[in-house]
């Protein structure tokens, strides 16, 4: 991450200290992602060592580091601190994947971690540093697509969801959806590959194509008028833990958060059900999206959610669904060009994309007879 990136990251721990009334320590030290972890582990020590005064004579080997996970834009560590008067403290450090910034609104991701880590959602947030944060330690098992479609589970996650849609986060309320995919847009159309072979997959794209059908789809999707929350945007298996032993669900990783539309979020979490793989024959059917509409829209009586209500929701969410598809699409042409972690993002574009194509004439369509209907609005 280069110095400007880090003046953001400190510029932006102030002002959530100044807006927030909390005291969320801060370094300029940098760690670097690509070391092998007996390499890295020094480096994270000096970390915690720095952000944390209380441990600033404690001895090396009170410091234990293990990696938890390493997505496909960042790297999780589970940090271990034997405190000298017996005490056992368990912290994760979250480093971000290299160039995330080109996809990522850090600023917009740091003023609203700490208002949901107060309503309950996800790791408290202890510190940040140059490119990454440590937040407290989540007991709990990270969730396969498969777990997302089991009727218990769908339904807390709408009950969750519904309660993670009812957060305040000051600032704009403007939705950002369509703002971040004409940036995407706009980085993706410009790119150049050093592999021939990318270079040859990337000219195939018609990049007029896809500004038509961002410009058509957004048009359309405006006349729902759909509500506007405060939305996770990136709901997929990957950032939901479950503690089986106490049946505790958590919302992880708000990278993606911003005000959105309530029909997008759910459309893109159950676009989230055929995994990375995008087996799109996963993603649930119209009774399985009731069930989890009514425990979103009445967590308490979810018996008492009325017809029209269900048929609204689902036309809203069948409709954004394809907004997620477009998103990630242009999100992972950037992310072809610029991460250096080993993944396919380029065949990932084609995946969403014809998707997406796949998909419109049918979404588009029930869209269209819905707003005809006097009787369903």
């Amino acid at each position: 991450m280069g110095a400007q990136n880090i003046w953001n990251a400190m510029e932006v721990a102030e002002e959530a200290r100044e807006s927030c009334n909390f005291n969320i320590p801060s370094s300029s030290i940098t760690i670097e992602i690509s070391l092998p972890l007996p390499e890295m582990t020094p480096q994270i020590i000096k970390l915690c060592k720095d952000l944390f005064k209380k441990w600033s004579n404690l001895e090396d080997s009170r410091f234990s580091v293990e990696t938890v996970s390493g997505g496909i834009t960042n790297l999780l560590l589970k940090i271990t601190v034997r405190e000298e008067d017996g005490n056992t403290v368990f912290m994760t450090v979250r480093l971000y994947g290299p160039n995330t910034e080109y996809v990522i609104d850090r600023q917009r991701e740091l003023l609203s971690i700490r208002y949901l880590s107060v309503a309950g959602f996800g790791a408290e947030l202890f510190g940040v540093f140059g490119n990454g944060m440590v937040q407290s330690f989540i007991n709990a098992r990270t969730l396969e697509p498969s777990d997302m479609k089991k009727p218990n589970l769908a339904a807390e996650i709408a009950r969750q969801l519904s309660r993670f849609h009812q957060v305040e986060i000051p600032g704009s309320k403007e939705p950002q959806l369509w703002n971040d995919i004409f940036k995407f847009l706009e980085r993706a159309s410009g790119l150049k590959f050093d592999e021939h072979e990318k270079q040859r997959r990337y000219e195939t794209i018609s990049f007029e194509e896809v500004r038509h059908a961002v410009n058509e789809l957004k048009h359309l999707t405006d006349l729902l008028n759909a509500p506007v929350v405060y939305s996770h945007n990136d709901l997929l298996s990957g950032n939901l833990m479950l503690n089986d032993d106490e049946e505790k669900l958590y919302f992880i990783d708000f990278e993606y958060g911003s005000y959105s539309y309530r029909g997008y979020d759910i459309g893109n979490h159950f676009n989230e059900y055929a995994g990375f793989d995008c087996d799109y024959s996963l993603y649930p059917n119209k009774d399985a999206q009731y069930h989890f509409f009514r425990h979103y829209l009445k967590p308490d009586v979810p018996q008492e959610v009325s017809d029209k209500d269900l048929e609204a929701l689902y036309v809203e969410t069948d409709s954004y669904k394809l907004a997620s598809h477009l998103y990630w699409a242009l999100w992972a042409l950037i992310q072809a060009k610029m991460s250096p972690i080993d993944f396919d993002y380029l065949g990932y574009f084609f995946l969403r994309y014809d998707e997406y194509k796949r998909q419109k004439a049918k979404s588009l369509s029930l869209v269209q007879s819905f707003l005809a209907n006097p009787h369903t609005r």
